[in-house]
């Protein structure tokens, strides 16, 4: 079983920036496409952004151009740099791997609040 751990959360005012990260620690599987979803209080949660184990990433229309997607394969880990923040990008941001074997696995979510 792949355990996911995340960080880099917080609280920021509208217009600033957070980094999120996503690392699986001690994993043995190969891990193809690995995304980050978000769920807004009372919402359901939708995809944020996603990107294959070559780099070709996807974004939802409502980050494209302030958020960026990133991996580092050797380190099985995943990134969101997320700028131009706004009140609406408030939730809990959960990331996602999927494994090539099949399967997959959710990081435990972290919270950004986007709060003037």
């Amino acid at each position: 079983q792949v355990q996911l751990v995340e960080s880099g959360g917080g609280l920021v005012q509208p217009g600033g920036s957070l980094r999120l990260s996503c690392a699986a620690p001690g994993n043995r599987f190969s891990i193809s496409t690995m995304g980050w979803y978000r769920q807004a209080s009372g919402k359901q949660r939708e995809v944020v952004a996603t990107i294959t184990w070559g780099g070709i990433t996807s974004y939802a229309d409502f980050v494209k151009g302030r958020f960026t997607i990133s991996r580092d394969n050797a380190k099985n880990t995943l990134f969101l740099q997320m700028n131009s923040l706004q009140l609406e990008d408030t939730g809990v941001y959960y990331c996602y791997l999927a494994l090539v074997v099949g399967g997959g696995a959710w990081g435990q979510g972290t919270l950004v609040n986007v709060s003037s």
